[in-house]
């Protein structure tokens, strides 16, 4: 694409020189950027990149239809830029994280206020919304929660039981994994992305290794490809499989309740034998693999894998065969396409709203480019479609898995890395369990990370559990909560 080009396209896990990125006055990135989105692009990222005295703004959008990503970035910039946010809701908490980290004001943004930040002893995301009214009533919940739940603050506003608004205040760890990675990689780099969200620490961890070869200008060995698509679908597996057993709990429907929290163990010490940590820790490295998976453990992974998966489709249909089950799950928390599409959402919780979205299907890239899983859609938009959602994606992974166990492919796992590039931006997407993880580097004339943004799926779902409680009995809460099964740790970076 020519120097005057709006984007710079590229394709997924490949790089650009930061160059030959096309420039634009903030405005004029805004309203260009506006423009693609009204073309059908979805926004992956926006972010600051420090330069001299001011700041550049980074947009990397995806055109899913045409398998393609894009990249532009601002002239340096201080003081304030026209929203985005004002034309396409899904850059709200993009902005305000941009102002937050770098105070650039975006003028006309709705609702401005910290993402992470507190200011003082207020919560952060203080100065709440307010419904007044005599019958109106407050409900705040959190940020310290019963049991291990990581810490996030949710403030109802309510008429009787009926939810009017829910806020959601989240970044109460700040944990600087970004800021961490400035002049980076090093040497705990690898351990970094892997705590990124640790119940999604094979998408996280494949994102970075794609960056990382796209930097150096390679690719991993194919047995290490095909070992990293095999421990995702794992991750994927495990973790669906949890959650529709917590679905369960919290409708009080016991047996696959019960059933499901033991399938999940089983799931993970799949990944245990893979490579010797349920979360599949110091598997995925850039270059390849650090684990091999000989014919033995590949046939006994291939057994109880077969295992799991008909316990698991046993355990399901209990579920779906129970009447109130479906009553407590249909037209529950309900998320209409439009409003999923406007707010950019991704994985199966968007999916669950009809929208054909999926990092597998529309920008494959690793194994992906050679084997695929058939996307799963519900169209409601309800906890009954965000559960069905995860159950066919349960079948469809477990039969790419024994696809794959059946015909595997030989060769070595890792291959040195050569030096990363200077002076250039690479992007990757993996289609996690929670949907896509995007992560970005931009390196420095000396081949270091000048910087690199995290986005995780949560990053961009949080909003649509805000639209799902409006009109619900507040008791409805928990199980909505369950079926967006969302990070707090991967939102706070």
């Amino acid at each position: 694409m020519s120097r005057s080009s709006p984007f710079a396209l590229l394709g997924n896990a490949t790089s650009i020189s930061w160059i030959e990125v096309p420039e634009w006055p903030a405005a004029e990135l805004v309203r260009r950027t506006g423009a693609e989105l009204d073309r059908g692009a979805r926004l992956c990222a926006w972010f600051g990149v420090p330069d001299g005295d001011g700041t550049r703004l980074v947009a990397v959008i995806a055109f899913d239809a045409d398998n393609t990503l894009a990249v532009a970035r601002s002239t340096p910039t201080n003081g304030a830029y026209p929203s985005l946010t004002v034309t396409h809701p899904q850059a709200h908490l993009f902005e305000r994280e941009v102002w937050e980290q770098h105070a650039l004001t975006p003028v006309g943004h709705p609702w401005l206020k910290p993402v992470r930040k507190t200011a003082g002893d207020a919560p952060a995301n203080g100065d709440f919304f307010r419904v007044d009214g005599g019958e109106i009533h407050e409900v705040a919940v959190g940020p310290v929660h019963a049991g291990i739940i990581e810490p996030g603050h949710f403030r109802f506003q309510c008429a009787g039981e009926e939810v009017l608004h829910l806020e959601i205040a989240l970044g109460y760890q700040h944990r600087g994994i970004e800021h961490a990675l400035t002049g980076g990689p090093h040497r705990v780099t690898a351990n970094q992305m892997e705590a990124v969200s640790g119940d999604a620490t094979i998408g996280h961890a494949t994102a970075h290794a794609a960056v990382m070869e796209a930097l150096a200008g390679t690719e991993a060995p194919l047995r290490a490809q095909w070992l990293r698509a095999i421990a995702l679908e794992l991750e994927r597996l495990a973790n669906h499989t949890g959650d529709l057993g917590a679905l369960a709990n919290d409708v009080a429907f016991l047996p696959t309740a019960s059933a499901c929290g033991k399938i999940r163990g089983d799931f993970l010490n799949l990944t245990a034998l893979l490579c010797g940590n349920r979360f599949g820790r110091t598997l995925v490295r850039p270059g390849g693999c650090r684990h091999d998976l000989e014919p033995a453990r590949l046939a006994r992974l291939s057994e109880q894998l077969n295992v799991a998966l008909r316990d698991v489709e046993r355990a399901c249909a209990w579920l779906w065969d129970a009447a109130s089950v479906r009553a407590r799950f249909e037209n529950t928390g309900t998320v209409f396409t439009q409003q999923a599409s406007d707010l950019g959402m991704v994985g199966p919780v968007a999916r669950a709203c009809g929208l054909v979205r999926d990092v597998r299907y529309d920008h494959p890239s690793g194994w992906y480019r050679l084997a695929q899983t058939p996307v799963a859609v519900w169209p409601d938009g309800d906890v009954f479609a965000r559960a069905r959602v995860r159950w066919l994606e349960v079948q469809r992974s477990g039969e790419f898995l024994q696809q794959q166990l059946a015909a595997a492919v030989d060769g070595g796992i890792r291959e040195e890395l050569p030096a990363s590039a200077p002076d250039m931006l690479a992007v990757a997407l993996v289609e996690g369990w929670r949907g896509e993880i995007c992560h970005v580097a931009l390196t420095d004339a000396s081949g270091r990370f000048r910087r690199y943004k995290i986005v995780d799926p949560s990053f961009h779902n949080w909003i649509g559990l805000t639209l799902a409680l409006r009109g619900q009995a507040i008791s409805d809460f928990p199980v909505c909560n369950k079926s967006f099964s969302l990070s707090y740790c991967g939102f706070d970076l």
